[in-house]
């Protein structure tokens, strides 16, 4: 019994010195997002490290208003300020830290084609604007709101489609991409998240600078 109050106490003593950083504070983050919220190219789940700030802040916001739906995301941001949820996203998008390698490979060479088609150019038939129009030509994404779509998994990139196409995942009005998921076919959906899941990224891929320019299609989600 003395041995275990003795181990008790230690771990007792390392919690209360624990450093108050960001750091340590974001141990619940990292659970889900991986060390440091780098996260893997597998499964649904994103990369948050070296996202933009503005993006970051406006997700936070969202899972705390209801706008997009996550009972884990809610619970842990509920009470949370605007100026704490602050401080949180600029914390992640510090972070420059590697990139797993491509998830997908081996992927048809007629869905790539489609797919990088669809993000480099956009389909004009279908109202489609080019996905570098808005996510940056590098798509890293474009400071301060925009997200970059390189390294994340194949089918978070789906979840997130179809939660835009069924009213499920909802951003501030004019919701231009709940409008683009609407257009687009489950084939051009897959094509795009198979391409976008197929490129490599390599370490240092900076957030674009934001353009004043007209955007190619109106859009709400900027920063707040």
């Amino acid at each position: 019994m003395p041995a275990v109050l003795g181990l008790l106490a230690v771990a007792a003593a390392s919690a209360a010195t624990a450093p108050d950083t960001m750091a340590q504070r974001m141990k619940a983050c990292v659970a889900c997002h991986g060390q440091e919220g780098r996260a893997t190219n597998q499964g649904f789940l994103p990369r948050i490290a070296g996202k933009p700030a503005g993006y970051l802040y406006n997700q936070l916001v969202n899972f705390r208003d209801g706008k997009r739906r996550n009972a884990t995301m809610a619970y842990l941001v509920d009470h949370m300020s605007d100026a704490y949820l602050r401080e949180i996203a600029a914390y992640f998008s510090s972070l420059d830290l590697p990139y797993p390698p491509p998830q997908t490979t081996d992927a048809p060479a007629q869905t790539l084609a489609r797919g990088e088609q669809l993000v480099r150019h956009g389909d004009a038939a279908l109202g489609i604007p080019a996905c570098a129009s808005c996510h940056g030509a590098a798509m890293t994404g474009v400071a301060p709101a925009v997200p970059g779509l390189l390294g994340l998994p194949r089918d978070y990139l789906l979840a997130q489609f179809g939660a835009w196409r069924n009213g499920v995942r909802h951003a501030a009005v004019p919701d231009c991409m709940g409008e683009i998921a609407r257009r687009l076919s489950a084939e051009d959906v897959t094509a795009m998240a198979t391409w976008l899941s197929s490129q490599p990224v390599t370490q240092g891929a900076a957030v674009a600078a934001g353009d004043a320019g007209k955007p190619s299609m109106e859009c709400g989600s900027g920063p707040r």
